[in-house]
């Protein structure tokens, strides 16, 4: 007898909801039985239509979490905004997890390794929830997510000494077309002078922090501060992205660093470099294909310098991105339907791998 086939839902069907939900429909280890939306022009309609599927799968879209609690499902996979609504989002999972469903997410992003990020008062009521409802939790992606922790971690995993990880994403974002993230969260397009949400004192060092920190615990490097600093250069003309306008002196690419500091040396480095158009920035970073690709740089014994650049058949870099990230988390759910109650991490996973080999049609 082969494993069990878990039943599983879909929270949100946005740009990596939409990606997990095909995923759910396609791989035979999982049985959909139930899509939660908040946009109401989404109720009713089938999941393999929001999928972009072409098929009926007989289960339709529903609005809010109730539908999915009374599914009582295995698992959820979790993509709803968490940005611009981290209570709100931190909230929904402690009532699945109380309910006795385990989680699997892209969000909310600071539940991937909380500790020293989130005040212990937040994280409390997941812990106590996950172990009321005997369920687990697990959240991850690509950046936040694999390209910070599993991938240095296996590299690592081969050196005598480690001195300093940097882990970069160099991408340009203007196919993107998630405008609450480009335009509220990241501020492109804004004045520089105006300061948007990504970069208030303190956000970054949160919200990459959580990468800080659970790639420092895997390598046991004590951090005893994280710093962080950003610069952003203005577009020198008006031009259109997928997400919408960018006008000429707003915003148009920006560069960050999230460092955690050992021992007053910079022991793990975060960086992002993001354009919104090839040739701006010609002195900061280049991706390793056109477009955007990952790096990983370790010094130590031996050194490395790893570039990973995903790629689609089915869309361009940062199409391959999100579906590299909902992959992690998708592929999770056995393991973490497996595990003992509580948030996991990376750190706590075996090792994950997808559903199997495929053959296209034109093989």
């Amino acid at each position: 007898m082969g494993p069990r086939v878990l039943r599983v839902a879909q929270v949100a069907t946005g740009n990596a909801g939409r990606l997990a939900l095909k995923q759910l429909i396609l791989d035979p280890r999982f049985d959909l039985v139930a899509v939660a939306v908040s946009d109401a022009e989404k109720v009713g309609a089938d999941a393999g239509e929001l999928a972009r599927l072409g098929l009926s799968t007989g289960v339709e879209a529903a609005l809010g979490l109730d539908p999915v609690l009374d599914a009582r499902p295995d698992c959820v996979v979790y993509c709803a905004m968490g940005d611009t609504r981290l209570r709100d989002a931190i909230d929904d999972c402690r009532r699945l997890l109380a309910a006795g469903i385990n989680v699997v997410g892209t969000a909310p992003t600071p539940l991937a390794y909380p500790w020293g990020v989130l005040p212990q008062q937040w994280i409390h009521p997941i812990e106590q929830a996950a172990l009321d409802g005997g369920s687990s939790l697990f959240v991850s992606g690509v950046d936040p997510g694999f390209m910070n922790d599993l991938i240095p971690l296996a590299l690592a995993a081969t050196c005598r000494t480690v001195e300093q990880v940097r882990c970069m994403e160099i991408a340009d974002y203007a196919t993107y077309d998630g405008s609450t993230v480009m335009f509220d969260v990241m501020g492109f397009g804004l004045p520089l002078d105006e300061t948007p949400m990504l970069l208030r004192p303190g956000i970054l060092s949160s919200a990459w922090g959580i990468a800080v920190r659970q790639l420092a615990a895997g390598l046991g490097i004590p951090i005893d501060e994280i710093v962080d600093s950003h610069e952003r250069i203005a577009a020198p003309e008006a031009f259109d992205i997928a997400a919408g306008h960018i006008p000429k002196g707003g915003a148009a690419a920006l560069r960050f660093e999230v460092v955690g500091m050992s021992r007053g040396r910079p022991a793990v480095v975060i960086e992002h470099v993001t354009r919104l158009r090839d040739d701006l920035c010609s002195g900061w970073a280049r991706p390793a294909q056109p477009g955007g690709s990952y790096r990983v740089e370790i010094v130590g014994e031996p050194s490395y310098m790893v570039d990973i650049c995903p790629t689609s058949r089915e869309g361009d870099h940062n199409y391959a991105a999100i579906l590299a990230g909902v992959g992690r988390v998708v592929n999770a759910i056995p393991a973490v339907a497996a595990a003992e109650p509580g948030i996991l991490t990376t750190l706590d996973l075996p090792l994950v791998a997808g559903s199997g080999f495929a053959v296209s049609s034109g093989d």
